[in-house]
């Protein structure tokens, strides 16, 4: 019975497996999103990096809804969080329109590509230590932008240009500035509110299910004016939440 014991508890069901499975299929994805962006296939790149946002959004969840954390899980989620929010969305936009900045676009890539892994690195050591960004552990606040939503930001530009018939709308410098702003606002120490507490009342569950439902129809049928529309709700949400907190910090005060 002992040995039975021992055995169960050293093994994994194929269903427990699924979280680091689709941890590995969004490396895959962000992998791949960086070929077809070589090779100029930006629309399909694009769409690879959003693959691997909804992938990462859904790993962490199954592992813990199935029981199956594990410390290899975790780092294997940071690492793919660094390649397909930090390395494969900045380098599709050089691929995409940067190159003939040649060095000023490339210092933007390392730039940016520096501010993501030292914003991970960040959130791992508040999520196993207590400091000062408990808040960011507990799920309440993020302390700067998170790296999905940093990606998805940094790829606004993009998304602009496939809107109107893939003219381009902002010159090349503009677009490096761009760059470098999210990358600081990713390791910047603002607090912006996360998602993670948001509550829904059971009375307003039917129109918050339609309300998805529409905007599940819009992401389909109007795909780049829907994201942009949503990342610049997003920035909406973050200039609110620095206001709101500033405020909240002054009634303190006083």
């Amino acid at each position: 019975m002992p040995e039975d014991t021992e055995n169960t508890s050293t093994h994994l069901t194929i269903v427990q497996l699924i979280p680091n499975m689709l941890t590995i299929a969004a490396i895959c994805a962000g992998l791949s999103a960086i070929r077809f962006g070589v090779e100029g296939n930006y629309v399909l790149a694009v769409q690879l990096i959003l693959a691997a946002c909804v992938l990462d959004g859904l790993d962490g969840r199954l592992a813990r809804l199935l029981n199956s954390d594990s410390k290899m899980g975790a780092e294997l989620d940071s690492l793919a969080d660094f390649l397909n929010f930090g390395v494969a969305p900045v380098l599709v936009i050089y691929f995409w329109a940067l190159q003939d900045l040649r060095g000023v676009a490339w210092i933007t890539v390392l730039i940016f590509a520096t501010c993501c892994v030292v914003r991970l690195a960040r959130f791992n050591v508040a999520a196993k230590a207590d400091s000062e960004e408990e808040r960011e552990a507990a799920g309440a606040y993020f302390s700067g932008i998170p790296s999905p939503a940093g990606a998805l930001l940094a790829m606004l530009p993009m998304f602009l240009s496939f809107a109107f018939a893939d003219a381009r709308l902002l010159p090349d410098l503009v677009i490096c500035l761009h760059l470098i702003l999210v990358g600081w606002a990713m390791i910047a120490r603002f607090p912006v509110w996360s998602f993670k507490t948001a509550r829904i009342s059971r009375n307003n569950v039917k129109f918050f299910l339609v309300g998805f439902a529409v905007l599940g129809s819009a992401v389909l049928i109007y795909a780049w004016i829907t994201l942009v529309v949503l990342c610049l709700a997003y920035l909406i949400v973050v200039i609110w939440s620095v206001l709101s907190h500033r405020m909240a910090e002054d009634r303190k005060g006083h």
